[in-house]
């Protein structure tokens, strides 16, 4: 661990972080899990002991940020990871086992100030423009699909199951009611699970919370996911298109905005029940979706899974029925003013949500600050459209290739206001990278089509 100077850097109340210290006790926890991601959203953790908690919330613990991807370089490496007493939980748990909780730390620099390279603060940022503007939660519901392999080593499938399927054609529904125990016992209420459209293939879904409850709920779900998964000697996997010819994973995100517990996206005389400011936050995430696809699919995989054809939403359009297009507003119940939302299709669970989340918010917040207009929604399956017709209907597609799709983030003035200038050349630079070392790979594909003819 990185040593540095000791200076009282909390960023909680007091009285929480004495909380924290009274339930450790009451629960005998032996360890404490310490928890932040990378900008690409891997989970990065380090244990420490009872005995260093207290100084960890009031000052933090120091790290290495030269050895974490897209931190600083290593001549100003030194960072603190300050643990958020709200995030304190125990860990699933079983007689006999360690009992272990985990915190979800706020990254700062060693004069305390927030680190610009931390994705939890990104949101946290985005966070604070929204309230700026009058609002004051940004409630999100995203809805996970994985799938389960035999090993990491390949695709071989547990079952042929489809959607909805059940007894002998779902293999996991024991796994999947032991999944849903441990994501409740780490605090994260869940609505209903369900086997997917395609093999072997799964979704448990998380009830709504405000942005960052749950992009820290998102992370703490994938790793829940695949340590249960591990436990039964199968594999988890958040990768977008795993499988070849069948349905990829997506993350379907349900959004709203609330003022003084009222949805800011509802107006009852509208004929689409939507307000104006709902129908210009709407309005701003179909106007910049191209320009923060490569936050919300961020790899080479996941354009594999964004082509037509698969139920994955590619082009640029709303619906409040039609599911090609890529935000659906869910059909409006008298009486459910509340549940008012827009869901974004083209999101994968591969994402990093922190990221993730904060460029919707910042692309609608756009559209509701510069008052963008919502056109006509597009109620026929825009798959069976031709090239010609969505064209004369200004219908234009998410980005075919994370190349593409970086150039289009590149040059976005949204993106590098919602990322920060370090976050953002540091993004660009690593998916450049990652594209870069994927083009010029040599396919099986290629080698069969063109070696015996060429």
């Amino acid at each position: 661990m990185a040593q540095v100077e000791s200076r009282n850097r909390a960023t909680s109340s007091e009285d929480s972080r004495k909380d924290v210290l009274k339930r450790m006790k009451q629960e005998g926890i032996e360890f404490v899990l310490l928890w932040f991601t990378d900008i690409e959203g891997h989970l990065k953790s380090f244990a420490i002991t009872p005995n260093e908690v207290e100084d960890a919330l009031d000052d933090g613990m120091g790290f290495d940020g030269s050895s974490i991807t897209g931190f600083n370089a290593i001549e100003e490496s030194d960072m603190v990871a300050i643990p958020d007493p709200e995030t304190f939980q125990l860990m699933p748990w079983k007689e006999g086992e360690t009992k272990v909780a985990r915190m979800i730390c706020d990254v700062v620099t060693p004069d305390g100030q927030p680190y610009e390279g931390d994705p939890r603060y990104v949101l946290q940022r985005a966070l604070d423009r929204m309230k700026s503007m009058g609002f004051d939660t940004f409630n999100v519901g995203p809805e996970l699909e994985y799938f389960l392999f035999k090993d990491n080593a390949g695709a071989e499938t547990l079952d042929e199951g489809g959607y909805f399927a059940m007894t002998t054609l779902d293999a996991a529904t024991e796994l999947r009611n032991e999944t849903i125990r441990a994501l409740e016992s780490v605090g994260i209420p869940i609505e209903y699970h369900h086997h997917e459209v395609g093999p072997s293939q799964h979704e448990i879904d998380m009830r709504y919370a405000d942005a960052l409850n749950m992009a820290d709920h998102t992370v703490t779900y994938r790793l829940i996911v695949k340590e249960v998964a591990a436990k039964y000697g199968v594999y988890a996997t958040f990768m977008p298109k795993p499988i070849f010819g069948e349905n990829g994973s997506g993350m379907h995100t349900h959004q709203s905005l609330f003022t003084d517990g009222r949805n800011a996206f509802f107006d009852e005389h509208d004929p689409w029940h939507l307000s104006h400011n709902g129908k210009a936050f709407i309005a701003g995430q179909l106007r910049h979706a191209r320009e923060i696809a490569a936050i919300f699919a961020q790899w080479v995989n996941s354009y594999k899974r964004l082509v037509p054809g698969y139920e994955a939403p590619v082009y640029v359009a709303w619906s409040r029925r039609n599911r090609s297009a890529l935000i659906r507003i869910p059909l409006y119940k008298p009486g459910a003013e509340q549940a008012t939302r827009a869901e974004l299709r083209c999101p994968d669970p591969a994402c990093n949500p922190y990221l993730t989340f904060a460029a919707l918010l910042h692309a609608g917040l756009e559209g509701i600050e510069r008052g963008y207009e919502l056109p006509e929604p597009m109620e026929t399956n825009l798959y069976h459209l031709t090239p010609e017709q969505r064209r004369e209907r200004g219908i234009i597609s998410l980005p075919e290739t994370l190349g593409e799709a970086i150039d289009e983030l590149a040059q976005s003035e949204l993106v590098r206001k919602a990322l920060g200038d370090h976050i953002f050349e540091r993004y660009v630079e690593l998916k450049r990278k990652e594209w870069d070392e994927y083009r010029i790979q040599l396919s099986e594909w290629e080698m069969k089509r063109y070696l015996p003819v060429l």
